[in-house]
């Protein structure tokens, strides 16, 4: 792959760097606005290491890209999808995203959940379990973006866990989030946090139609591996 491929434009290159400064804050003082104000208090020592399950790795990856693959982080910059039916399937899962926060803030102030440390630790674990994970995705395709769509001179990937599963970054989304609530010490968090595998299902579903549609090589790919998300199950 010629080098070209990765190099960005000046202007672009300025404006990725903001972006990276821009993003975790962003993401830093969203999770401290979903989590701290339902909790009513700073004395969240589970959030505290959530947060830092998340975030630290989060600038770890985005430093390696940076150095190796710039032009793969502009694309998972993208937020604005173009398709009107994953327009909706995101809008409805951003409901149940953030009400998963909100609930668990909530146990917190209200004691719903007695989750032992222990428990909490493990959950912190699968975290980061799943955020690896996504990263390793991230090392074989350089194409995959927050937007569903293909782009120019775009191939079907067939190495590293796409040998077994189509849509491997969506089954470490859902082992992280899913283990979320209970990371932030809480059982009732994991309620709407349910939504996240539904939704996804909807969103695979309709991105193949896509992929099918734009991307050559892409039906010859789903005859060779079958499953979508979970080997022998779908």
């Amino acid at each position: 792959m010629a080098d070209t491929e990765f190099k960005l434009q000046p202007d672009e290159l300025k404006g990725l760097k903001r972006k990276m400064v821009v993003f975790p804050g962003a993401v830093l003082l969203l999770l401290a606005i979903l989590v701290f104000l339902p909790a009513g208090t700073i004395h969240y020592w589970q959030a505290y290491v959530y947060m830092a399950v998340l975030l630290v790795p989060m600038v770890l990856v985005v430093s390696y890209f940076f150095k190796r693959d710039p032009r793969f982080l502009l694309r998972r910059l993208r937020l604005r999808e173009r398709e009107p039916e994953q327009k909706r399937i995101v809008s409805v899962s951003l409901l149940f995203f953030i009400a998963g926060y909100l609930v668990s803030g909530f146990d917190r102030r209200f004691g719903w959940s007695d989750v032992p440390a222990g428990i909490v630790i493990m959950a912190n674990v699968l975290v980061l379990a799943g955020y690896l994970f996504i990263f390793a995705v991230f090392k074989v395709n350089r194409y995959a973006s927050r937007v569903i769509q293909v782009d120019k001179d775009q191939t079907v990937i067939t190495t590293g866990p796409y040998r077994i599963i189509r849509h491997p970054m969506y089954l470490g989304s859902i082992v992280l989030f899913m283990s979320t609530p209970v990371a932030l010490g809480s059982y009732w968090g994991v309620v709407p946090f349910i939504e996240v595998p539904v939704s996804l299902v909807f969103r695979i579903l309709n991105e193949e139609k896509i992929l099918l549609a734009q991307l050559p090589g892409y039906k010859e790919y789903c005859t060779k591996v079958r499953f979508r998300l979970l080997p022998y199950v779908w």
